[in-house]
């Protein structure tokens, strides 16, 4: 039972990972003896980010979500690199609007659009095109990133003037990416591939320097009174990647400190 949780000799592809939980998630991985190729915008990993042991199980190629000529690429070239993908992880998004475009009353059109396909816009195209990989190897495994915004709605009173406010088209996003963990996982359950999903709450990034007086209000917020580090969403994604959920399909794990619980 001890390696229920063990990735040896799967291939993990996981989009954003070199952001804040992404990279989490990548270190998570590679403990557990996964090989990971990540998949983000920039053009290479940042130095520092992964330790020099961490670097020699990763692999990492360039792409952009919002295009699928890209995202057929990032499969073509996993492929090539580690022979076969076992799991991919759906964490990237991007486009939603802020400040006065994340106003209802005031956002653009193009820019609603734009934030909603880069929340479930992007986990529909790498699912569809994964799918093919996925058939070779008999079966596969996907875990979708949502939010707690995609089942709750925020409380705007929390948010003040501190410029976190989450706008309505990223968690219409989610709450789509939740219902579409669910119709892949009926729809590609014959194919023996498993889809779930994982639900952060609070999980700021220090980098983003969030007020101090709105951090206290996301605490107040949760049963547990702190917000999440992102060494703490590892453990539910390690699950759904890893054979210990091999009977688990269209389920979603929250990992959200009792927020939408009450």
């Amino acid at each position: 039972m001890k390696n229920l949780f063990s990735l040896k000799d799967k291939v993990v592809l996981i989009t954003g990972g070199i952001g804040y939980l992404g990279s989490a998630v990548v270190k998570g991985m590679v403990a557990h003896d996964a090989t990971v190729m990540i998949a983000d915008v920039l053009d290479k990993i940042p130095e520092g980010l992964f330790t020099e042991e961490e670097l020699k199980s990763i692999g990492y190629v360039k792409a952009d979500i919002s295009d699928t000529n890209s995202i057929k690429e990032m499969f073509r070239y996993t492929k090539e690199v580690f022979k076969k993908i076992d799991v991919l992880i759906n964490c990237a998004a991007y486009g939603a609007g802020y400040g006065k475009e994340s106003i209802i009353a005031t956002t653009p059109d193009e820019v609603f659009i734009k934030g909603l396909d880069g929340t479930i816009g992007t986990v529909f195209r790498c699912t569809r095109e994964v799918i093919p990989y996925f058939e070779e190897n008999g079966g596969g495994v996907i875990v979708n990133f949502a939010s707690m915004y995609g089942m709750v709605s925020p409380d705007p009173s929390i948010y003040g003037n501190s410029g976190q406010n989450n706008p309505a088209n990223y968690g219409a996003g989610k709450a789509a990416t939740i219902q579409f963990t669910r119709y892949c996982a009926a729809h590609l359950a014959d194919k023996n591939i498993r889809v779930n999903c994982v639900t952060p709450g609070p999980f700021p990034s220090p980098k983003k320097l969030p007020p101090e007086d709105f951090l206290q209000h996301l605490r107040n917020k949760t049963m547990l009174k702190r917000v999440g580090k992102a060494e703490e969403i590892v453990g539910a994604v390690i699950l759904l990647a890893s054979d210990a959920s091999s009977f688990m399909t269209g389920a979603n794990i929250v990992v959200d400190g009792g927020w939408t619980a009450w």
